[in-house]
């Protein structure tokens, strides 16, 4: 419980959720962006 306390009530905890959360988009975006642009190069080659 200290481990959540900590995350969500000071200054480094919250910036590392913010990194966390960051990342997690960031790896969304990239997954989303690579798989576009394979199916399009796919079409492209048929």
């Amino acid at each position: 419980m200290k481990l959540m306390l900590d995350l969500f009530s000071t200054d480094y905890g919250l910036m590392s959720l913010g990194v966390i959360l960051f990342v997690l988009f960031m790896g969304v975006f990239f997954f989303n962006m690579f798989k576009r642009h394979v199916q399009e190069e796919m079409r492209a080659n048929k």
